[in-house]
C-alpha cells in the first residue's frame, strides 16, 4: 500500500533530526518537509489556509486559532520550550530599568500575540505586579489569526524593533535577544531569575508544539497517532532529556505549562475564556502520552 504523503513544517531541532532526514520513518505515511526560516513564518498560512498537514505552531497562536474555530488539532509534542527571562531588553543609556518599571513606558514587541510575549507579560503581571494596561505597546506585525483585532500602536513600516530601542524610540523590547553593547537584559540576571521562577512554578514555558489539520485527524486518526509516535521515538533516541525537560511530550508532561499559558492568554485578552487542558486536544490526541 502506498504511504500517505503529508506536507510538513518542523524547525531544525535536534530531537526531530532523524525524522527530518528520513532516518526514522513510518510505513503508514511519508513526511514531505517544506522549509520555512524562521519557522514562525509558517504559522500564518497554517492558521489561515491549513496549508500543511503537519506543522509546528506556537501555543498562543494555536489557542487563538481554537478560539476562532480554525480546523486544527493539537499534538502534545513540544518542539521548543525555553525559559523566557533572557528575551527582554532595555537601553541603559536612557536610564536604569527593571521588570517592575515598565508602566508608562513604550515597549516594543514583534506582535502582541507572540507566545514569548505572552509568557513574559504573564511573568511581569503575576510575579512583578506590573499593570500591563499601563504599558504603551508598539507592534511590528499582524497577528497570525486574522480575526483577532489588534488595536495596539503599530511602528512605522521602515522601523526595526531593536534599532528603535538603540535609538531611544522604545524603552524596552520583549521577545528579542541581542549582544549589542548598548543593550542590557531587563532582568538583571536572567538565568537566576528563571531558576527562581521554575522553583516557584514548576513549569517549563513551552513555546512551540505540533498541530495537524482537523481533516487529517478525522479521516486518519491512525496516521495522527503515528506522527506523534514517530516524533516521540526521535526524541527518545536523541538522548536523555535535560532536567527540567524543555521539550515535554504527552498530555501529563505538558499539563502544567498548558494550564499556565491558558491563564496568561486569558488574562491578556488573547482568548475569550480559560480552556481546560483536555479541551485543547481531540479524541485521538487526548490519549497520547
Amino acid at each position: 500500500m502506498d504511504r500517505l504523503k503529508l506536507k510538513a513544517v518542523l524547525g531544525s531541532h535536534p530531537h526531530v533530526k532523524a525524522v527530518k532526514s528520513g532516518a526514522l520513518r513510518s510505513d503508514l505515511f511519508e513526511l514531505d518537509f517544506i522549509e520555512y526560516t524562521p519557522t514562525n513564518t509558517a504559522f500564518k498560512p497554517m492558521v489561515r489556509e491549513q496549508a500543511f498537514d503537519v506543522c509546528e505552531m506556537a501555543i498562543v497562536t494555536y489557542l487563538m486559532a481554537k478560539a476562532h474555530g480554525k480546523p486544527l488539532v493539537l499534538l502534545p509534542a513540544t518542539m521548543l520550550g525555553r525559559f523566557q527571562h533572557a528575551y527582554a531588553l532595555y537601553n541603559p543609556a536612557h536610564g536604569a530599568l527593571g521588570p517592575s518599571d515598565l508602566e508608562g513606558k513604550r515597549v516594543g514587541i514583534r506582535s502582541f500575540t507572540t507566545t514569548t510575549g505572552a509568557w513574559i507579560r504573564g511573568i511581569l503581571a503575576n510575579d512583578y505586579g506590573v499593570n500591563l494596561d499601563k504599558i504603551r505597546w508598539v507592534t511590528f506585525e499582524d497577528p497570525h489569526v486574522a480575526e483577532y483585532v489588534d488595536t495596539i500602536e503599530r511602528a512605522p513600516k521602515d522601523k526595526k524593533v531593536l534599532q528603535m530601542l538603540i535609538d531611544g524610540e522604545l524603552d524596552a523590547v520583549l521577545g528579542e535577544t541581542s549582544d549589542h553593547p548598548k543593550l542590557k537584559s531587563l532582568f538583571p540576571d536572567p538565568a537566576a531569575e528563571a531558576a527562581k521562577w521554575y522553583a516557584r512554578r514548576g513549569v517549563v514555558p513551552v513555546n512551540h508544539l505540533v498541530v495537524v489539520t482537523e481533516r487529517l485527524a478525522k479521516s486518519r486518526p491512525d496516521v495522527v497517532a503515528g506522527v506523534y509516535d514517530l516524533l516521540k521515538r526521535n526524541k527518545d533516541q536523541a538522548g536523555p532529556a535535560a532536567i527540567p525537560d524543555l521539550v515535554p511530550f504527552g498530555i501529563e508532561a505538558n499539563r502544567k505549562p498548558l494550564d499556565l499559558i491558558v491563564d496568561y492568554a486569558f488574562q491578556q485578552g488573547l482568548i475569550p475564556r480559560r480552556y481546560a487542558v483536555e479541551e485543547l486536544f481531540d479524541a485521538t490526541t487526548r490519549g497520547l502520552n
